[in-house]
């Protein structure tokens, strides 16, 4: 329908109004996407109510179990999570209530027996997404040239520290996931944050590589301090390979979100082959020499644990490489269609 030269006005189907409960004056957004298509969103109130959650726990119900489900809660998006028991909670629930709550940005704002409220503590509306992602990687980052000179120095310090940033990358794990599903179900949030569709599902691969980067420095770490403890010489062929592909794998790393955040892929080739020269020099040391008894199982069985993760994180360094070949291409299509 015509309005006067250059608008046209637009019809919205009655069950959508009802559904966001629109009458008539109230105002809606619209927003336009990259690839030219109009979203229609209700009004910026109505999109801000606080959204609160009711989870049941059974009496019964383990500490995993709830875990999980207040991560689920959390990530979806709710601002506030209320937790009752039927009974009262045990003492292994109640610490696993904490315990999580310590892993996300909330805060428990009422707590009794059987009630427990948990509040979110920062607005994911006025964050950046790349630049909680840039933290993430620093520590992550850290964390891999930590435990590459504590395998150098045989440094058990150094090895425990790199254990204890964990919770960190994990903290900003669950935030930045948080924004990324808000950002794809909600284009005010999406346009606040500068995101389309197809940034929400890249950020999201990055966010999860990066987090199991972390995740295998820490095993690495782990296998170390058992390592350093049993007191046992490891043989200078097994170290130096180690430490090699190491170095290798967590260069690529560095390297890869490097080019991620800068949209260069001149690099990105680079990266992706590095794993062939990494699986040359795992299979130097294999099989692995004999250490003998009593501790072959246990050293054995951490340098396995050693140069699995390694080889693990130079794949997903070439994971990062490989995304931000296809975002380089998505700009490109970008750049054609403006």
């Amino acid at each position: 329908m015509a309005l006067g030269k250059s608008s046209r006005v637009i019809s919205l189907p009655k069950p959508w109004l009802n559904r966001n409960n629109l009458k008539r004056g109230d105002r809606v957004t619209l927003y336009v996407q990259n690839n030219g298509t109009l979203i229609v969103h209700p009004s910026k109130d109505a999109r801000e109510e606080r959204r609160e959650i009711h989870l049941a726990v059974e009496a019964n119900e383990s500490e995993d179990s709830i875990i999980r489900r207040i991560i689920g809660s959390y990530l979806d998006g709710y601002t506030l999570i209320k937790l009752t028991s039927g009974r009262i909670f045990t003492m292994g629930q109640q610490r696993a209530i904490r315990k999580i709550v310590g892993s996300l940005y909330m805060m428990i704002v009422e707590s009794e027996a059987s009630s427990i409220v948990l509040q979110t503590l920062i607005d994911e509306s006025k964050a950046s997404v790349a630049s909680g992602i840039e933290r993430m990687h620093l520590i992550a980052n850290s964390m891999c040239r930590d435990i590459l000179i504590s395998m150098k120095d045989w440094d058990l310090e150094l090895a425990r520290s790199v254990v204890s940033l964990e919770d960190d990358v994990d903290q900003l794990m669950y935030f930045l996931l948080r924004q990324i599903r808000g950002a794809a179900i909600n284009p005010s949030l999406s346009n606040q944050l500068g995101l389309d569709m197809i940034d929400c599902l890249d950020y999201q691969t990055l966010v999860h590589r990066i987090e199991r980067i972390a995740d295998h420095a820490t095993s690495i770490a782990n296998c170390v301090i058992a390592l350093i403890e049993s007191k046992i010489n490891m043989p200078e062929k097994v170290m130096t390979t180690l430490n090699l592909s190491a170095e290798i794998a967590f260069s690529s790393y560095e390297e890869a979100v490097n080019c991620y955040m800068s949209k260069d892929v001149g690099p990105t080739n680079d990266i992706i082959d590095r794993q062939k020269e990494i699986a040359n020099l795992y299979m130097e040391i294999t099989p692995l020499p004999h250490f003998g008894e009593p501790y072959e199982t246990s050293i054995l069985s951490n340098i396995i644990t050693i140069r699995e993760s390694i080889l693990k994180v130079s794949h997903h360094a070439a994971d990062i490489a490989e995304l931000t070949i296809d975002r380089a291409y998505k700009f490109e299509n970008i750049k054609h269609q403006t």
